[in-house]
């Protein structure tokens, strides 16, 4: 069962400082249960919230390849795109944890910290060898031209600011320095009374304690292994397929009328 939130929901309570394929589906379930609003990349966001996603990686880190001039995101700013439609982010917000720290500083941080060694081979196969190849390329043109869907770029500016890198071989290469800067940063920067050091595993009590939540009489929520992940971003792209050999058509018939109209005139 999920417990309402008494809380206000001006603002994000909980900044999950977890990275990508450490265990960020199940501990959004969990924040669900607590009755936190809970964002997550996995649960189909809008084409807008997607264009918001590029925007933040662009105005974070500008040297991103092909990013478009702007200022620094404000509070403003992160209420456009998470502050003001959620109270918990996971996942795609990892990345800015300081940033939307800065922005919101009455938050609470749970930073879980997965081994490198093992996270990193997860991260490079589901992550960046899905988003860096030429066929990708492809895809997100059409993507972007046919259905209006920026996912696959924001995804790109976002890999490349965090690792500092203009190439997939640049991300490869900072991948260490980058997974020990993050959790260096975080651990300097957030004050230790408002930073939790969750373990995955640990159940529910430490994240109950931290967030002062009465523990919840179901088991803690496990999900997103790297099968069911696959399997998820598999069935995310036959919808956009979809979507896109739908707008295709339409297109192919729309050109086929334009055509028969100009033979009309000779």
């Amino acid at each position: 069962m999920a417990f309402p939130s008494k809380e206000s929901s001006d603002g994000l309570k909980i900044i999950h400082a977890g990275l990508f394929r450490m265990g960020t589906y199940s501990m959004a379930k969990a924040y669900r249960i607590l009755g936190y609003k809970t964002f997550h990349g996995l649960d189909e966001p809008s084409r807008e919230d997607w264009c918001l996603l590029e925007e933040a990686a662009e105005a974070t880190w500008p040297s991103v390849p092909k990013a478009r001039a702007r200022p620094p995101f404000s509070r403003n700013d992160w209420d456009r795109i998470w502050g003001s439609k959620y109270e918990a982010v996971c996942d795609t917000a990892a990345p800015f944890t300081l940033e939307l720290f800065k922005a919101y500083p009455d938050a609470k941080v749970v930073l879980v910290q997965r081994d490198f060694d093992s996270w990193w081979p997860s991260f490079q196969t589901e992550i960046v060898d899905k988003l860096f190849t030429p066929f990708f390329d492809y895809l997100i043109f059409l993507a972007w031209h046919l259905v209006g869907f920026r996912a696959g770029h924001a995804m790109r500016k976002l890999v490349f600011g965090f690792f500092n890198a203009k190439t997939k071989e640049e991300i490869e290469a900072h991948g260490g320095e980058t997974y020990d800067r993050f959790f260096r940063e975080i651990r300097a920067t957030v004050p230790p009374e408002r930073l939790l050091e969750y373990k995955m595993g640990s159940g529910w009590k430490p994240l109950c304690e931290f967030l002062g939540k009465d523990i919840p009489d179901v088991p803690f929520p496990f999900a997103n292994d790297k099968a069911a992940h696959s399997k998820g971003v598999e069935e995310k792209q036959k919808k956009i397929y979809l979507a896109m050999s739908k707008n295709a058509a339409l297109g192919i018939m729309g050109l086929a009328a334009v055509g028969a109209g100009w033979w009309a005139f000779f």
